[in-house]
């Protein structure tokens, strides 16, 4: 029997009957999803420095399980002394099983480890379903060890969902265990 994601069998098991109760959907295929997890991490001093973009793709790769890429720069910006095409950033697209383990390290056991954690904050919806999360240390996922690092950076993580609603979305996302905080 080949391998399910946790997370996975329980969006088909309890979740998708608990949204449709809640919002009434006529058909499963209404039900919102995700669709794709993007982690992306900015590096501003990469103009400088050349092998920061490589230390930023190594630690995304860690932590996704899945390799991730350099992101370049689209136009020039003199006062950064920033060129066209040169590398400033990371990012790596998870979907699938690949997406569903990410999600349930996050919410098992890279929160958790937040200094002071009283759940995310529920603002980060754009109005189309989508949420993004900003973490400010990557030492709180497991995979990093703090010895081998060069310099504390935070990345963004963007929940891409099928929902045509924010409501929609925060539920989708608190039942497949995101903690938002209660007002």
């Amino acid at each position: 029997m080949a391998y399910i994601p946790r997370l996975k069998q329980e969006y088909k098991d309890k979740i998708v009957s608990a949204l449709t109760e809640e919002f009434g959907y006529k058909n499963v295929m209404q039900v919102p999803k995700l669709k794709k997890i993007v982690i992306s991490k900015g590096v501003g001093a990469a103009v400088a420095d050349k092998k920061l973009i490589d230390h930023a793709v190594e630690e995304l790769t860690k932590i996704s399980g899945q390799k991730a890429v350099a992101t370049l720069s689209k136009k020039d910006v003199a006062s950064f002394k920033l060129r066209k095409g040169m590398p400033i950033g990371a990012k790596v697209t998870l979907r699938g099983e690949q997406m569903y383990e990410f999600l349930d390290r996050l919410i098992t056991s890279a929160l958790p480890r937040v200094r002071d954690f009283d759940g995310i904050k529920a603002t980060g919806f754009d109005g189309r379903g989508n949420y993004n999360l900003g973490v400010t240390e990557q030492i709180i996922f497991p995979e990093i060890d703090i010895d081998k690092i060069n310099r504390i950076s935070g990345m963004d993580i963007t929940f891409v969902t099928s929902a045509d609603t924010d409501k929609e979305a925060q539920s989708l996302l608190t039942e497949l265990g995101l903690p938002f905080q209660k007002n």
